[in-house]
């Protein structure tokens, strides 16, 4: 299983849009790195995300998430550990230097690795996997290197090698997961069915509506998400516009609150802030005065995200 870089290819496109979808400030990631899955495991791998870091001592750097509503298979440099669907806007602080290897896993491949999702809201546990744990520390080691805050080496060597180091380690880890998890069968590919139209229709609000469109009842829907997610499809909805306004909002300083409340099928403005204070824990307005706050550091201090890319791509062999 390799990966090749096709910048021009459709699906690096489609990874490129989502690229900072569900990170809150991307540009506070020291190194970041979302690859599309291969073709043949499309059906129960959304991408693989690797970050990086290699922080000057006493340097902590938060990164604050609004989570995919769906579980993440994370290898990191302690072990292997299976995170399920999260409820809120989750952080972790990096110190040091570090690494992780994370499989955002499709809906078709999540009984595998659990029987009830929904047991792992908002938690994250052990998952005994030494084999995928050695193979992709391996990788990775290869490509070690750090992820200094600004890697100026000549010809930008260094950063060559830790982009070749994640992309064994992503190839390492796409391989595992496609002799472990099955192609699905019709259920599971009825909730990537679900996952796909709710993630994409951005005029979707309501359950009876996305069931609708997919030819089931409401009770088939809740029954999907339940075994296959672990969250309501209510919650699924609210969870991609909810990252859908938090990205526009970042992105587009000229667009108003209320236009990202009425494209997004948001009621009015309120309807759209208390989303954010339920899920978030702040306004759009404070998100947005806090985003251009990380702005003028970036103008400050360059370099910060330079190496916040789409990787290439993997290929079964």
């Amino acid at each position: 299983m390799k990966i090749h870089d096709k910048p021009g290819s459709n699906r690096n496109e489609q990874a490129m849009e989502d690229q900072w979808r569900g990170l809150l400030y991307p540009a506070r990631l020291p190194a970041f790195h979302r690859l599309p899955p291969p073709d043949a495991l499309r059906d129960r791998l959304r991408w693989i995300w690797i970050p990086e870091w290699d922080l000057a001592p006493g340097k902590v750097s938060r990164q604050e998430v609004l989570p995919f509503p769906a579980l993440n298979l994370v290898v990191q440099e302690d072990g292997v550990s299976l995170s399920g669907p999260a409820t809120r806007r989750s952080f972790r602080d990096l110190a040091g230097q570090g690494w992780a290897v994370g499989m955002l896993l499709r809906p078709a491949a999540v009984p595998v690795f659990t029987d009830d999702p929904g047991s792992l809201r908002d938690a994250e546990i052990p998952f005994h996997a030494p084999d995928l744990h050695a193979a992709v520390t391996a990788a990775m080691s290869c490509g070690a290197g750090g992820a200094a805050e600004n890697d100026n080496d000549d010809d930008g060597a260094r950063r060559q090698e830790r982009l070749s180091g994640h992309r064994r380690a992503a190839s390492t880890a796409a391989e595992w997961l496609a002799a472990r998890v099955p192609v699905p069968a019709a259920e599971g590919e009825a909730a990537n069915r679900m996952e796909d139209l709710i993630q994409s229709d951005r005029e979707l609000t309501r359950v009876d509506q996305a069931a609708d469109q997919l030819g089931v009842s409401v009770r088939t829907l809740q029954r999907l998400a339940h075994r296959f997610v672990g969250l309501p499809p209510l919650t699924m909805i609210r969870r991609y516009r909810l990252q859908e306004a938090a990205e526009r909002l970042r992105e587009n300083s000229e667009i108003s609150i209320a236009d990202v409340a009425a494209d997004l099928g948001y009621a009015d403005h309120a309807h759209l802030a208390n989303a954010f204070r339920e899920v978030l824990g702040f306004t759009p307005s404070g998100y947005r005065q806090s985003v251009g706050q990380q702005l003028l550091t970036d103008r400050l201090m360059p370099g910060a995200a330079a190496d916040n890319q789409i990787a290439g791509e993997i290929h079964l062999p």
